[in-house]
């Protein structure tokens, strides 16, 4: 009997010792970075195609922009996403540009400990030094909040941050995009906007019960996203089959309406009033062709990032309409 204890205890204290050492594991890549001068207008366009507008505020219960948004809740419990207003106390106003850097590149709190994968940072690990200081500088128009979101509620053990550099061991992985021959500018951009800064993968792959998504369910559609809500596949024979061509998915991502006259409803339908919509009709375009025209290649990750030839869009108000030349 006192071998089993002697055993029980000498577990514990193990168990113990390894849990101190994943906690003082670091996960942030340390770098002295310099802010680059920012560009508003093409910050505030990132912000709509990357969904921050939509994640950020709570639209439904007549939110400021940027300064929280709704409750998602999961398997997991619940997460709501911050106020990411400039507010120094409640917002992220206090964090040095490197901070900010390393929470979109990395996943990395001010303090060195990781965010939840509810927030997608890995698709928006490709994201230049200029890209950030431009969304930097767009999220710096927007009114300061001095209130704070809801704190999240997560149940045991998910609670317990330092299970995160786990997580992010088995199944953290950056974005996936490059160039591929044979393939159109439309088709490279549209690669960019959805295996990156859209994170169209987030929501319409599924994902296994430790919230990791299935790679071989890549865009195949889930039916476990927070508050019951389901995605469709957008896999190219899946969209043909339900009627979706080039054209009128471009009109759908402003417009919402569907190919057989309805909407789009529940959370698809806040991407597009609060993000699609905003974006230029070149770049719209450019997500259905690459959605409708399968990868033939292997890639490897490289840049995602706002359109060069982005208008100006702010992150409140109405859709800008305006026209890529492209």
């Amino acid at each position: 009997m006192r071998g089993l204890i002697r055993a029980a205890l000498a577990s514990a204290g193990l168990g113990m010792v390894a849990i101190a050492v994943i906690a003082r594991w670091p996960i942030a890549e340390s770098r002295d970075l310099p802010a680059p001068d920012g560009d508003a207008y093409r910050g505030a366009y990132l912000a709509r195609s990357a969904g921050c507008v939509a994640c950020h505020t709570n639209t439904a219960a007549g939110g400021a922009a940027l300064a929280g948004g709704k409750a998602l809740t999961t398997p997991f419990g619940s997460f709501v996403p911050p106020n990411i207003t400039a507010d120094p106390v409640h917002g992220i106003g206090d964090m040095t540009f490197a901070e900010f850097a390393a929470a979109l590149r990395q996943g990395v709190r001010p303090d060195g400990k990781a965010y939840y994968p509810a927030f997608p940072y890995e698709f928006y690990a490709d994201f230049s030094d200029q890209d950030i200081a431009d969304l930097w500088a767009a999220i710096r128009t927007v009114p300061s909040i001095a209130e704070p979101a809801p704190a999240h509620d997560v149940r045991f053990p998910f609670n317990m941050r330092w299970g995160l550099k786990l997580w992010r061991a088995a199944y953290m992985k950056p974005a996936d995009i490059s160039p591929v021959l044979g393939k159109s500018d439309a088709w490279i951009r549209g690669q960019e906007l959805v295996r990156g800064a859209a994170h169209c993968a987030a929501c319409h792959t599924g994902r296994n019960i430790f919230g990791g998504l299935k790679d071989s369910e890549a865009l195949a559609g889930s039916d476990s996203l927070p508050e019951g809500e389901t995605a469709p596949s957008i896999r190219p024979e899946a969209l043909k089959t339900n009627g979706w061509t080039v054209a009128n998915l471009t009109y759908a991502l402003k417009t919402s309406v569907m190919p057989n006259g309805d909407v789009f409803g529940g959370s698809m339908a806040e991407v597009v009033q609060t993000g699609t919509a905003f974006l230029d009709e070149g770049d719209r375009e450019a997500i259905a062709t690459y959605l409708l025209d399968p990868p033939e290649a292997t890639r490897t990750a490289s840049g995602a990032g706002a359109s060069k030839n982005s208008a100006a869009v702010e992150l409140a108000g109405d859709p800008v309409a305006e026209t890529n030349e492209n």
